[in-house]
């Protein structure tokens, strides 16, 4: 594991030889140059088999575009690369265009995770990760990472994970992450996103649906440095969906901590629902966490559970969970919500959550909805 991202690398630029080396090995068809093609800037490689696919990756160095062709994809080793980007000059792994591609790891041996990045300034975006026996995406000890529009369905532990000290400045937006059940530990730690064991600032999740998972939707175990969340919704998880007699899913929406680390999150504008726990919960870190306009709905324990944080609430709303409204300690400062005397409970306009599992907009962002909305400008989540 890297654990210094501190240094600065320069930008590698190929020859043309170089260049046609690289796509070769790659097996593309198409390379793109720049420069009057003295020399290559940017190599575009497109890719159609499994075996190009993994060439490519395998491959990539600084301003490498890798072009998937529509279709499935079935590596029988771990797609993984240590390769790094730079800030002008990124490795871009994404869908062609508007084709749909899904890369399957039900050919991987057991354990095996579905795809790793371990390097710097990577941007992935448009692919499905599915059906891996282990994780599906992991990024370890990444800086300036873009994951857009990416799909981790049905794997065997989280669907998506950043981890590692020196995961740094990472954006995660508009993940679908459903569906993942790790059978070895009877669902106890499949997750729909992890930001787990490691460090590093500035990471942010935005426009996430995090749903049907054997563990928690969002889960922030053991990361000592602050995460943003905002506008991600985490819903159905913890439920025992596969006959696991022994199942030990816990199902919280947003699990914000834990391990012994004091960390203050920063939680704005998110919804959770019909969760088996709670909604949003400290999971015992003490922290400053700060939550803002966020909505707990008919989760089967507590709305809003900071029993020994020093978490700050403003604006939130909980409604119809079975443990309560909130649960707050001592130290927990809380105003402006809706548990707070005085303020009052908004109606929502929709209580039929179907819209919210639809299909997401053209640009990728969450579907429109009028479910947990209230038209509020002052309390709860906009659902958007």
């Amino acid at each position: 594991m890297r654990l210094s991202t501190g240094r600065h690398r320069r930008t590698r630029t190929l020859s043309i030889a170089a260049a046609v080396a690289v796509a070769a090995c790659a097996g593309g068809v198409y390379l793109g140059l720049s420069n009057g093609g003295a020399q290559a800037a940017t190599t575009t490689v497109t890719v159609s088999s499994t075996a190009q696919l993994e060439s490519a990756v395998k491959n990539a160095s600084a301003g490498t575009v890798i072009q998937v062709r529509a279709g499935t994809y079935a590596p029988t080793a771990t797609l993984k690369s240590t390769a790094n980007g730079t800030s002008s000059a990124r490795i871009t792994l994404q869908a062609y265009g508007s084709e749909k591609v899904k890369i399957d790891g039900s050919k991987l041996a057991d354990g095996s995770w579905l795809a790793g990045i371990y390097g710097d300034y990577w941007t992935v975006q448009n692919l499905t990760f599915q059906n891996s026996p282990a994780q599906g995406f992991v990024v370890t000890s990444s800086v300036g990472g873009v994951f857009k529009n990416l799909v981790t369905a049905n794997n065997g532990d989280s669907g998506f994970t950043l981890r590692g000290d020196g995961t740094t400045n990472n954006l995660v937006q508009n993940l679908d992450s459903y569906g993942n059940y790790d059978p070895a530990g009877h669902g106890q730690n499949a997750d729909g996103i992890a930001v787990k064991f490691g460090s590093g600032t500035g990471n942010r999740i935005t426009g996430a649906r995090l749903y049907n998972n054997s563990d928690d939707g969002l889960d922030l175990w053991q990361f000592s440095s602050p995460v943003t969340i905002e506008h991600t919704w985490a819903f159905g998880n913890g439920k025992n969906r596969w006959g696991d007699s022994a199942f030990e899913g816990n199902g919280n929406g947003f699990k914000l901590g834990g391990g012994g680390v004091t960390v203050a999150h920063v939680v704005n504008n998110n919804a959770a629902w019909d969760n088996t726990l709670n909604g949003f919960t400290e999971n015992s870190n003490p922290g400053a966490i700060v939550l803002n306009r966020n909505t707990a709905y008919a989760n089967a324990q507590t709305g809003f559970y900071f029993a020994t944080g020093k978490a700050r609430l403003a604006r939130n709303l909980a409604v119809s969970n079975k443990g309560g409204l909130s649960k707050l300690g001592s130290s927990t400062v809380s105003a402006a919500n809706n548990w707070e005397s005085g303020v009052s409970t908004p109606a929502f306009k929709s209580t039929d959550a179907t819209t919210a599992y639809g299909a997401r907009k053209a640009d990728g962002s969450l579907p429109a909805t009028t479910f947990l909305t209230t038209g509020s400008t002052t309390i709860g989540t906009t659902m958007n």
